[in-house]
């Protein structure tokens, strides 16, 4: 699959579902409002979906949300989409809170996931609660050593807010290099109506800059084909990534789509275009309208995007579209 700008999209990023067990301040409102558990695809129609884009030539597979493990026999899931690893498919991975893992890490690496995205911006207690409204460091503390002891590879995505955990962003990368887990910094995206993203808005290029004053940092080969840029970290034997979507767009390269739970097709993060797989998928027992569809998809993905921290870009919250 080839996009309009000679970019080959090998990359699938599917949300399981649009709920989660936190209210992150920067991802959504406390009060969300829910899609109806009727709009959601089956689990047996998204793994229908991922095996065409695996037909169709895409090679990793991201399980995000909301939260991916509250969705109820999300494992089975997992383990017919690993069934595809050396079918095709090169990755599957996973992006999650942490909050499930003591009952599920064991059970991703059994069905073929070997790393996995661990959402962690502090390891202040009291802020923790702050920042996810709903959730409890012990809990993700607990789960996170679960998936290390499972043999799970873990990297710790941290978002960088300015006033709120700009000050652990250091401890955060010594934390890290100590348990072994590679850390990667995410600038917020103006996704949604969330207040007070602004006032928060932390560009992660003076965070480099006061880190490498700290740490000998060294530009790293180091590529998951997502949008982190990295750098190998010498005290620690580590890396560190960096996200920047608004400082330093990272859309030149993007082999990326995402999939929501609803079946719509997002070419770009942030961008409203979409493209509408459930129709298609439900008209026929046939896959071929569906390959067709994602064929015209891809002919759409644009450039890149337009955020802009000062207003949203898009009306829908990062949990619908999925991280």
């Amino acid at each position: 699959m080839i996009d309009p700008f000679g970019r080959v999209v090998e990359y699938l990023r599917v949300s399981v579902t649009d709920r989660c067990d936190f209210r992150c301040v920067y991802c959504m409102a406390e009060d969300m409002n829910f899609l109806p558990k009727a709009d959601l695809l089956s689990l047996e129609e998204l793994e229908r979906v991922c095996a065409a884009f695996i037909r169709l030539g895409v090679k990793k597979l991201r399980l995000t949300g909301g939260e991916p493990l509250v969705r109820k026999n999300v494992m089975g899931l997992v383990e017919r989409l690993g069934a595809h690893l050396g079918q095709g498919l090169e990755e599957l991975t996973l992006t999650t809170n942490g909050s499930q893992l003591v009952t599920h890490a064991a059970g991703l690496k059994a069905a073929g996931v070997e790393r996995i995205n661990i959402s962690l911006d502090t390891l202040d207690e009291r802020k923790f609660a702050e920042i996810t409204r709903w959730g409890r460091l012990p809990q993700v503390l607990e789960g996170i050593q679960a998936a290390k002891a499972a043999g799970l590879r873990i990297k710790i995505n941290m978002v960088a807010l300015k006033g709120v955990n700009e000050d652990e962003i250091s401890s955060m990368l010594a934390w890290c290099g100590n348990q072994g887990f590679d850390l990667c910094l995410i600038e917020t995206m103006p996704m949604g109506e969330v207040v007070h993203r602004a006032e928060t808005h932390l560009p992660l290029d003076g965070v480099r800059q006061r880190l490498a004053q700290e740490f000998t940092l060294s530009p790293s080969h180091h590529a998951t084909g997502g949008p982190a840029r990295y750098w190998d970290v010498a005290e620690t034997g580590g890396r560190i990534g960096f996200i920047t979507p608004l400082s330093n767009h990272f859309c030149d390269d993007c082999n990326r789509v995402r999939l929501t739970c609803t079946g719509t097709l997002y070419m770009c993060l942030g961008q409203e275009d979409a493209a509408d797989l459930r129709a298609p998928l439900r008209a026929s027992a046939d896959d071929t309208a569906l390959e067709q569809a994602i064929h015209a998809a891809i002919a759409r993905k644009p450039l890149g995007h337009n955020f802009d921290i000062t207003r949203p870009a898009v009306a829908r919250h990062m949990s619908l579209t999925g991280g």
